[in-house]
């Protein structure tokens, strides 16, 4: 009885592995891809009886109404466009076509266009609490491209509106866990981190979107801040700066006292730097409109004549 429900197991493991590779390999991505997509493709999978004649059928309409479905058959998509076609709501083999002329099948096929050029996003301004219970207001800019038509496709329903949704969602919880001041002087970083958020395996990766790029540094996607919040900044902001003028003032007095007493100290020393000290000092003083001389006079003679 063991030997059987082994063998059991493995016959099922190995069941579920062909129809893993299968799906992995109808939609020309890896296995570990597939494994995030809601809607497996089954263009590989043999088509029924009833697809093939209504196939047949519009061959037949196709050659009997030619030269006029030649028109109407062929598809012409730019460089940066490619096209999914669905044969009969089932995906064709192949993948995505394009660039240049597709055929497609009339009555039974049906295309959808796919840009791959690099799209912008306006995420709106979000009303965002701070870490330290300020609210302020932030946009920002998404710029994103198309990786995989298919899933882009098949995947989700509009990936425009996902996209900007799950932008606001990440604005929002991204920056509610920075403070203010933190918000201001470190935009870059933040962009940095949004864009990773949103550019993750889990995020826009099932869907076939690469962002490339978050900013909120711009004249038009700056952080905003109410005018109250504004003036009371500023006046922190003054406050700090006096503070500061102050603290860097009595500090060049303490340096000053100190340097005045090694110069005393080395006078003390020698008592010719003195006498060089009063040379150079009427030196300084003494020019050609001076009508004045000061001349010390040591001040143990006045003693000496006091007594």
């Amino acid at each position: 009885m063991r030997k059987n429900s082994a063998t059991n197991i493995e016959k099922t493991e190995s069941e579920y592995e062909d129809v893993d590779t299968d799906d992995s390999a109808s939609s020309d991505s890896s296995r570990i891809v597939n494994v995030h997509r809601n809607v497996k493709t089954t263009e590989n999978r043999r088509r029924s009886a009833q697809e093939l004649v209504f196939i047949g059928l519009s061959y037949i309409l196709m050659l009997i109404t030619f030269p006029v479905s030649i028109f109407m058959c062929l598809v012409i998509l730019q460089e940066y466009q490619r096209a999914v076609i669905l044969r009969l709501g089932r995906l064709r083999a192949g993948g995505a076509r394009g660039p240049g002329v597709v055929f497609v099948l009339p009555c039974v096929d049906t295309y959808t266009k796919v840009d791959l050029r690099t799209t912008s996003l306006n995420v709106p301004p979000q009303d965002i609490l701070t870490k330290d219970s300020v609210t302020i207001s932030v946009d920002a800019v998404v710029y994103y491209r198309i990786k995989n038509p298919l899933d882009v496709v098949l995947q989700v329903m509009d990936h425009a509106s996902c996209c900007k949704l799950l932008a606001m969602t990440t604005l929002r919880n991204v920056t509610g866990s920075y403070m203010l001041i933190e918000l201001v002087s470190s935009k870059k970083t933040l962009s940095r981190k949004i864009k990773g958020a949103l550019d993750s395996s889990g995020a826009t990766e099932p869907w076939g979107i690469r962002v490339e790029r978050v900013e909120i540094h711009a004249s038009s996607t700056d952080i905003y801040m109410p005018e109250s919040l504004q003036r009371a900044m500023a006046v922190e902001q003054e406050a700090r700066r006096e503070a500061m003028a102050k603290v860097a003032a009595a500090n060049g007095e303490r340096d000053a006292v100190k340097a005045l007493k090694e110069a005393a100290d080395i006078m003390e020393m020698n008592p010719i730097a003195l006498q060089l000290r009063y040379l150079q000092t009427l030196n300084s003083i003494c020019n050609d409109e001076t009508e004045s001389i000061v001349f010390p006079f040591p001040v143990d003679i006045i003693k000496k004549l006091m007594k």
